[in-house]
């Protein structure tokens, strides 16, 4: 694969790829490929080309980007829409994406495993065509997710190529690949076909920063300079229809449970897919979740299957047919049309029901208590017309208060298992964080649990006792414990530089001297989660024993490297 440079040793990679790799290194670090997709009478949605050339793709993610490009006919989209779509990729991050990935906030991140598509659709009636319309779809393929910025993108790259033709795809190829280098951090400038976006792409220490406005403004006569953030979205206007369940929609997707989300078109339902997973940040939302999903994607059999509990997936769809094929769901959001304020909580079972009235079918209880003061002002800005990025900034204020007060225990319960420091010995392994046991963890709630902080009433430890069992809990988790692991290691690590090797080697065999000798040569070669300063006074102790060794074995260890 094009992007998966990580995936060869040095000099194995195919000639060709090599070329590609070597070419269009910075686009493939920003974007995997652009594609085009066309209406062919007798193969039906094709894919007419992609760009770069030389770019990979596998005949099944070709397959699934055709089908996904273009809505579902009973959507009756005319004209131009946009939507985004994710699927399956097994491709590797490039090596400046795994970089990137490692100073960046956890929800901007390169996925590992989806790309991302940002959707161009474009049905116009055309006489001189055979079927009496022009249908042609561009899709940007990413494995970035920065939503803002790519929908920006595409709506300036479709239209140009509906115009000029393949030129200018070609074109902005090449601005694509003279674009400034991945990283987290920064304020960048990102030129595209004679226009400038503007953006900041925050880091772990500004990732609370994800607005626009933190971008430096640059003015130019000659140069139109767009402002646009990463992954600033107007989640409200999407919510509208369902704000009175907020709640129930927060602990639906905290608890990562099945969502089917139905829509007469793909944009309204992969908007709606995208602000559910928002509703828990800063926490990632680490199931699967399909913004736009037809039945001939290829994992169509793996999410439909009836004969086991349905998978932690949030799809987002549109095919009438789903009413019934998804009939075993737990939770189904049917959206109704603009102008509707309140959409009703319906028990699940009536599929007459389903098939045309609106509203969030479930039979969940939930754990807590909603938030009726929140929702009162919410509803209020809506009879007032109170502008939609307050209610944005309203809701994501209240929701990022509501999952901090959830996840702020949990944090200080997971510092609480790093053993001592007196524990750690320069000469032995480091310790291992101490084992989570969730009953030691409800014990703390008492004294210092959500409910102090939110002023929500409800069944925390059951709903925490449901978190644990998901994707969600099990990647924060995961995270959490490499952090505290890579700690005790650099803790054990400043123990052996700030040490006497030479009076500890006092007594010792060769063959312990020789070990430890090993060790740090082994540490300083796999570059340790430590200081600068830490990596030189390490390197100092691997020259004090070596001072101790005979002759004849630094010759065999030196002959050895």
């Amino acid at each position: 694969m094009a992007c998966g440079l990580q995936n060869y040793e040095d000099g194995d990679m195919p000639a060709a790829e090599l070329e590609f790799q070597t070419k269009w290194s910075r686009f493939s670090d920003w974007l995997h490929c652009i594609c085009v997709v066309t209406f062919d009478l007798e193969l039906g949605q094709a894919m007419e080309s992609v760009y770069p050339p030389g770019v990979k793709l596998t005949d099944q993610e070709k397959c699934n980007i055709c089908y996904l490009a273009f809505p579902d006919s009973n959507s009756g989209c005319m004209g131009d829409t946009q939507f985004h779509v994710r699927l399956r990729s097994r491709t590797g991050l490039t090596r400046q994406q795994l970089v990137y990935n490692d100073d960046s906030v956890p929800t901007l991140r390169a996925d590992s495993t989806h790309y991302w598509g940002f959707v161009y659709f474009r049905q116009v009636k055309d006489p001189s065509l055979p079927r009496g319309y022009f249908q042609k779809s561009i899709i940007l393929l990413t494995r970035l997710p920065f939503i803002n910025l790519f929908y920006k993108v595409i709506q300036l790259i479709a239209p140009k190529h509906f115009e000029e033709g393949e030129r200018s795809l070609e074109a902005a190829c090449h601005d694509i690949n003279r674009w400034p280098s991945l990283d987290a951090g920064q304020n960048v400038l990102l030129p595209v076909l004679g226009t400038v976006f503007q953006s900041y792409i925050p880091n772990q220490q500004t990732g609370k920063i994800t607005r626009s406005d933190i971008a430096k403004q640059v003015h130019s006569p000659n140069v139109p300079h767009i402002l646009a953030s990463i992954q600033d979205v107007n989640v409200f206007d999407v919510l509208s229809s369902v704000i009175s369940h907020l709640h129930l929609l927060w602990e639906l997707v905290l608890t990562a449970e099945p969502i089917v989300v139905m829509a007469s078109s793909p944009t309204e339902c992969s908007a709606l897919v995208q602000a559910l997973t928002y509703l828990i940040q800063p926490l990632p939302y680490s199931a699967e979740y399909r913004p736009y999903f037809t039945i001939h994607d290829s994992e169509f059999k793996e999410f439909t299957r009836k004969q086991f509990n349905p998978p932690c997936v949030i799809l987002g769809v549109t095919n009438p047919f789903f009413t019934k094929t998804l009939q075993h769901w737990p939770h189904t959001i049917k959206l109704g049309d603009a102008s509707s304020i309140k959409t009703k909580l319906r028990k699940v079972g009536n599929l007459k029901l389903l098939d045309s009235a609106p509203g969030v079918y479930t039979q969940y209880k939930p754990f807590l208590e909603k938030d009726k003061a929140i929702i009162k002002k919410l509803h209020n800005g809506i009879r007032t017309d109170r502008p939609s990025e307050v209610q944005t900034a309203m809701v994501k204020r209240h929701l990022l208060e509501l999952t901090q007060s959830f996840m702020i225990p949990l944090e200080r319960y997971m510092a609480s298992l790093m053993p001592l420091q007196k524990n750690i010995s320069p000469f032995r392994a480091p310790p291992v964080p101490n084992p989570f046991n969730p009953e030691d963890f409800f014990a703390t709630l008492q004294q210092s649990g959500p409910q102090l902080t939110t002023g929500i009433k409800g069944d925390w430890i059951g709903l925490y006792r449901n978190y644990f069992r998901t994707p969600n809990f099990s990647a924060w988790f995961h995270e959490r414990h490499n952090n505290l692991t890579n700690k005790l290691h650099a803790l054990q690590l400043e123990a052996l530089a700030e040490s006497d090797l030479k009076k500890w080697s006092v007594g010792k065999k060769e063959v312990e001297i020789v070990d430890m000798v090993l060790k740090l040569r082994e540490v300083l070669k796999s570059n340790p989660p430590v200081a600068d300063n830490t990596r030189t006074l390490l390197a100092r102790r691997l020259e004090d024993l070596n001072c101790v060794l005979p002759e004849d074995m630094k010759s065999i260890l030196n002959a050895a490297t």
